[in-house]
């Protein structure tokens, strides 16, 4: 089979989709000016944005005032974070959270730690679900916020959110989701869920980089972040990324009037993928929620291979995957999502990610299972405790 070259990272960031960049071209090149003027440049640019924000208004099903833009996914969850810890400091300051966020999320919370606020970090299932029961259990007279992620940025399972916004809603405590992984995979209703704050990113969404957005339900107290000009109605500050909220704008609209059809060929595809590795590779473990999850994610442990060896492998053989969250890849410490669902370390390290974009196709998952089982054959055969193990029984 001819060499290819796959990209299966679409967790990490993903191409800019041809409409997408079409509608940002102007704002790069002839309409360049700052939408706080008043003049013609500065009313065309601000129109662009209006514009934009309606788009992201309607794909969350929220009203227009209620979305402010900022510079990525992780600056609206530290602000959502922040914002309200500060603003509601007076009222309590305890905060409930998962240990499988983003770290744009427990680093946060770390950071709380610090200037005094109490944080209870949840522990997931074997499958990285939270259970509603602990989040309603964890709250106190003094909890102000709760912050659950959507989906899962490395497993992709996906968490019972509406069932968690009842609790929120009927505790009178703010809820904060980070929706990064699930723009463009899950629909989507701010109300239906019942979240007071949701975090979104345009990379995700076959955007550009360097853009996210932070819905935050009218009447939620919420502190800025950034200080200084009188930007996005005075919340966040500094002249706006037009060309990138534009893009954004137009990333929304096609993730949500392409939902249905996406989930049914990531899924199609995901499946073959799981189901493939499961029949040509022994000593393997699907980590994440079975059905439970986005239909982009493919996350496998392979048992007696270490993680960037089969990752070096894979690239060599034009494959570009993962072993976890981006954000995390320079670490050498296993990913703390694997180890919060029960994983070992030597387990954890022997981790791949896999995820799915509309780039890919069925010949790209029929490569991928031609050449992965013999990398992991390969990789085994120089490790001593898979000869040890041989025959034995695995910790998988």
């Amino acid at each position: 089979m001819e060499k290819r070259r796959i990209y299966v990272d679409n967790s990490a960031t993903t191409p800019i989709h041809p409409q997408v960049l079409e509608e940002m071209m102007p704002y790069l090149t002839e309409s360049y000016g700052n939408p706080s003027s008043i003049h013609f440049f500065g009313r065309e640019a601000r129109k662009a944005m209006d514009k934009a924000r309606e788009r992201v208004a309607l794909g969350l099903g929220a009203k227009t005032e209620e979305i402010y833009f900022t510079g990525s996914g992780t600056e609206a969850d530290n602000w959502a974070v922040k914002g309200v810890a500060f603003a509601n400091k007076k009222k309590g300051n305890h905060i409930i959270t998962t240990k499988i966020e983003h770290h744009a999320i427990l680093h946060t919370c770390e950071y709380l730690e610090k200037q005094g606020f109490d944080v209870t970090y949840l522990d997931v299932d074997e499958y990285g679900l939270v259970n509603p029961d602990d989040v309603e259990n964890a709250i106190n007279d003094r909890t102000i916020l709760i912050s659950v992620m959507f989906a899962n940025n490395e497993i992709g399972t996906i968490q019972p959110i509406e069932e968690i916004g009842k609790i929120a809603k009927e505790r009178a405590v703010y809820f904060h989701t980070d929706a990064v992984q699930a723009m463009g995979n899950v629909d989507i209703n701010v109300d239906k869920l019942g979240v007071d704050l949701l975090s979104i990113s345009g990379h995700k969404i076959m955007g550009p980089k360097g853009i996210g957005a932070l819905y935050v339900r009218k009447g939620t107290r919420i502190d800025n972040l950034i200080h200084g000009g009188a930007q996005e109605r005075k919340r966040r500050s500094g002249t706006e990324n037009v060309a990138a909220v534009v893009g954004m704008g137009k990333a929304v609209q096609l993730a949500v009037e392409n939902l249905d059809q996406h989930v049914r060929k990531m899924t199609y595809l995901r499946d073959a993928l799981i189901d493939g590795i499961k029949e040509r590779i022994p000593h393997v473990r699907l980590n994440g929620h079975p059905s439970q999850r986005l239909a982009n994610n493919v996350n496998f442990s392979f048992e007696f291979v270490e993680g960037e060896a089969l990752l070096l492998s894979l690239d060599m053989e034009g494959i570009a995957a993962s072993s976890g969250s981006a954000c995390t890849s320079g670490s050498l410490d296993p990913s703390h999502v694997l180890l919060a669902i029960g994983l070992s370390h030597e387990t954890a390290h022997g981790s791949l990610r896999m995820s799915l974009g509309e780039i890919n196709t069925r010949e790209d998952i029929d490569y991928i299972l031609d050449k992965l089982p013999a990398i992991v054959e390969k990789l085994r055969a120089l490790s001593p405790l898979f000869k040890q193990c041989e025959g034995g029984k695995v910790s998988v």
